[in-house]
């Protein structure tokens, strides 16, 4: 999940797109088939335009009422608790990591979203049943301060091998697997390369290399990384992020820079994809449907980057200057099979520990 990164740019970036702001969209709370609200169960992190919505209730009859419940992990055990009798009519913000969880308590009825066949296969994690709609996709990467690398005459590492190079030893802050998203991710992305067993070995030398572990991604972006725009009084020039983390550094600057001031390590990546599902059960079946159509319009995939800090899934959507001029696409982002990802996160994680920590 992204959702540290965006509840960042909420509050520190773009706080005119507050998530209030949406649910004041739907005051009418009804349940029912022939109810005029459907309500959409998500995260804390979810953001869409105001205008956006409004659209929705144009083009549908249907208001929108946003229904958020803490980050990703928890909204999604909070479904499984009361599957059969839903909070609402559609789920968004499981992720890859967590898809298998979901599928597998049931949680979504069948549907075929219109604009599908616009969403790359690599994306359809559930390309046979169409149990959830991939609605957004995002990389956790390794960013770099790119002052740092500059005054040190010092060329930035590419890969998950460089970051054990001795060029680099001292100079790395990543996020706790077993308490951060972006943590976890990047334990994934090591477990992805180097297969199940090397990935123990590859981090017994980032150990060695002087790798500091904190607890989550804002001590590590604002406290111990030096390149940031929100901090920047770290002295890790190295830290465990994202790949949109250089576009929201410069979202708010009056005067945009050449460049950003911080890179992407771009062979250090992990994917991550977000669905939206009817939820099983849901009172509102219909508007649960036309709901996931908009979700995967061009207009609210076109809504997605500057909200959400995330790449709209439809290949036809067009990205924001702010993300073509300083963003970078991963074309080879490290992924897992979702159930591979479920069966061994827990072990993975507590091996993890026992090495790192």
């Amino acid at each position: 999940m992204i959702s540290q990164l965006r509840r960042a740019i909420s509050g520190a970036l773009l706080g005119s797109l507050a998530l209030g702001a949406l649910i004041g969209c739907g005051e009418d709370t009804k349940s029912g088939s022939d109810s005029k609200t459907v309500t959409l169960v998500t995260h804390d992190s979810f953001a869409a335009s105001k205008a956006v919505l409004k659209e929705f209730t144009k083009e549908t009859g249907y208001k929108v009422r946003v229904q958020a419940g803490g980050d990703a992990g928890a909204a999604v055990n909070q479904a499984i608790l009361s599957k059969g009798h839903p909070q609402g009519d559609v789920f968004f913000g499981v992720d890859n990591t967590l898809l298998s969880r979901a599928l597998d308590n049931d949680l979504f009825t069948s549907y075929a979203a219109k604009g599908l066949d616009k969403v790359p296969a690599a994306l359809q994690l559930d390309r046979a049943e169409r149990r959830v709609t991939p609605v957004d996709f995002g990389d956790i990467c390794v960013n770099y301060d790119r002052k740092y690398f500059a005054d040190k005459k010092l060329t930035p590492p590419r890969t998950l091998d460089d970051l054990t190079k001795p060029a680099y030893k001292n100079l790395l802050v990543t996020e706790n697997a077993a308490t951060s998203s972006p943590g976890l991710g990047f334990l994934l992305a090591t477990a992805a390369k180097y297969g199940d067993d090397g990935w123990k070995g590859y981090w017994k030398k980032l150990r060695a290399n002087g790798v500091e572990v904190v607890d989550g991604w804002e001590q590590a972006y604002y406290d111990r990384f030096s390149g940031s725009a929100g901090g920047g009084k770290g002295d890790r020039p190295l830290v465990v992020s994202y790949a949109s983390s250089p576009p929201a550094e410069v979202a708010d600057a009056k005067s945009k820079p050449a460049k950003a001031p911080t890179g992407v390590a771009t062979g250090t990546c992990f994917r991550q994809v977000e669905f939206a599902g009817l939820l099983s059960g849901a009172g509102n079946a219909k508007g649960g449907r036309a709901l996931l159509d908009f979700l995967l319009s061009k207009r609210f995939q076109e809504d997605v980057p500057l909200n959400m800090f995330v790449n709209p899934a439809r290949e036809d959507a067009k990205l924001p200057e702010l993300f073509t001029r300083y963003g970078v696409r991963i074309a080879d982002s490290a992924t897992l099979a979702p159930r591979k990802i479920a069966k061994n996160r827990e072990p993975w994680v507590k091996t993890w520990s026992s090495l790192v920590l």
